[in-house]
């Protein structure tokens, strides 16, 4: 399966129950419902990433703000579906957000920061964040799981078979890649008896 890893601005790989619409800029006439991602961001409207959410049901829209974290092109920006179906990720400038679209004052400020890609693999059912030493992944019932570190700095995912995830992550003693698979059911990471990953 294609790990489907990218920066891309919209990616609804997992069936939602909203509709989202990234905003060119705020408008000037704001629904009565607005929220910002984190709630004490300063100078928030700076970059910030500005969504119209439409949530299931009868639920009035809001508008969503997140934070910009990094103005750097190479960190991803945009939106993705979840694997629960009320869940919305946002991701501004490498910074990014899980928002309960019926509960918006109830998220996720994820620790990666940057976030560096993020990665939909729908047959496991997880969305997976890429950060500079570890991943993350956040299930149905929220974050299922976070690898040890795995990386001195900077990570390569290179495929995904059955339950496993290959990769190198850059090891700073030895100046080289060295290769890892995840189990993707449990984050757990081992390493390859060999320096050649599948």
């Amino acid at each position: 399966m294609d790990p489907q890893f990218s920066s891309r601005t919209v990616t609804f790989a997992f069936p939602h129950s909203w509709q989202a619409e990234i905003l060119p800029k705020r408008p000037l006439i704001k629904p009565l419902r607005c929220y910002t991602y984190p709630r004490e961001a300063e100078e928030v409207e700076r970059g910030a990433l500005e969504v119209m959410v439409q949530p299931a049901g009868k639920a009035l829209k809001f508008l969503a703000t997140f934070a910009l974290g990094f103005a750097d092109p190479s960190t991803p920006t945009g939106l993705w579906s979840c694997p629960g179906p009320d869940d919305l990720c946002a991701v501004a400038g490498g910074y990014a957000y899980i928002v309960n679209t019926l509960d918006p004052a109830s998220f996720t400020h994820l620790a990666f920061r940057p976030v560096l890609e993020v990665g939909s693999l729908r047959e496991h059912n997880l969305l997976v964040f890429v950060g500079h030493q570890a991943l993350l992944a956040w299930g149905a019932n929220g974050e299922a799981w976070q690898t040890r570190r795995l990386s001195s700095e900077g990570l390569r995912l290179t495929e995904v078979c059955g339950n496993e995830l290959y990769g190198f992550g850059w090891d700073l003693l030895s100046d080289r890649e060295v290769p890892f698979i995840v189990d993707l059911r449990t984050g757990e990471a081992s390493y390859p008896a060999s320096d050649s990953a599948r």
